[in-house]
């Protein structure tokens, strides 16, 4: 009886503890996907057909001015756009961590890949990599599309924001044009470039000169990581299409018999919180998507939101520092 009141509490904690983590995270994640997702050229661009493009995004600088315009426009809801894919994602890997790895893993609310080896942690790392993929792409497209997502109708959700080749061929979505490339590069730095520098300056002698080294160097990667993650912004929101001249909404309107209110735009306001590149107009991969968008949008695009990347990068070295710190001085 005892252990059936444990395992009681133990998952009311966990659904208290998940339920607040969301309702801070998803707004925040929501303005950062939003504010780097933002396509805004420098001048007006010609569609394929040579008529000027003049659907360019608005004027956001700032992280805090992405949250402010997604509440005036879209009000809380549009707040947490994005929360349902969010908190499945958030169960399935947390329960992936739960059943893969030993409780050792778990410390400091951190998880990581097991410590057997540089090559080992990097399969590790793609293969989680290319499970969290499609719930990336989902949740990144949730948050920007325009249209209400009810959050207890996925069927009709997945419709919206997947194109009928992607949910007829669901591995189209690792095909997306550039995506992939971006997340094993991302990853690859991470996992064979910091990780063994973490293994290099801490394992072996924990010292606050070591630790001021490696706290140094994960900031100032902050300039790869952070364009890598712009990148994965606007490439994960690319919807894969069978041709270059597929609409996905209208054709969904018509193929699917969904009807046009229902995809009304929030509060009735003809004003959308963000642009989108023209889906005729794609990224073809890694490099042309960075040279797009220095080209049409500046090099600066590609530093969107640049502290919050900076921030994360000292809260894991942190991070880091406190376990092996924990490993020199066991207690007696």
């Amino acid at each position: 009886m005892a252990g059936l009141f444990e395992f009681i509490f133990l998952s009311l904690t966990l659904a208290l503890s998940l339920g607040v983590s969301l309702g801070i995270t998803v707004p925040l994640t929501g303005a950062l996907v939003r504010l780097r997702a933002n396509y805004n050229p420098k001048a007006l661009q010609l569609d394929p057909e040579g008529n000027v493009n003049v659907h360019t995004g608005p004027i956001v600088t700032s992280f805090f001015g992405m949250l402010r315009r997604v509440y005036r426009i879209e009000g809380w809801a549009g707040l947490f756009k994005g929360l349902m894919p969010t908190a499945t994602a958030s169960v399935i890997m947390t329960g992936f961590a739960v059943a893969a790895l030993d409780s050792k893993r778990l410390a400091h609310g951190r998880v990581d890949p097991p410590d057997v080896g540089v090559i080992a942690t990097l399969v590790y790392g793609i293969f989680g990599m290319l499970v969290a993929l499609p719930a990336a792409i989902i949740t990144y497209r949730a948050i920007v599309t325009p249209y209400r997502l009810p959050w207890f109708a996925p069927i009709y959700s997945l419709r919206i924001l997947l194109t009928p080749t992607e949910r007829r061929r669901p591995w189209v979505l690792y095909l997306t044009p550039g995506l992939l490339a971006a997340q094993v590069i991302h990853i690859a730095y991470v996992v064979i470039f910091l990780r063994s520098l973490r293994k290099l300056l801490l394992a072996h002698g924990f010292s606050s000169y070591k630790f001021g080294v490696y706290l140094a160097i994960e900031m100032l990667s902050t300039a790869i990581t952070c364009p890598i993650e712009v990148m994965t912004t606007k490439l994960a929101i690319q919807r894969n299409h069978s041709t270059s001249e597929y609409n996905s909404v209208e054709q969904e309107v018509e193929d699917d018999a969904v009807e046009a209110p229902e995809y009304a735009e929030y509060s009735g306001q003809e004003e959308d919180v963000i642009g989108l590149r023209h889906e005729r107009d794609p990224y073809l991969g890694f490099v042309d998507c960075a040279k797009r968008i220095i080209d049409e949008e500046g090099w600066q695009t590609l530093y969107r939101a640049w502290w919050v990347t900076l921030l994360a990068a000292v809260a894991s070295a942190t991070a880091a520092a406190t376990e092996y710190q924990d490993s020199v001085f066991i207690p007696n």
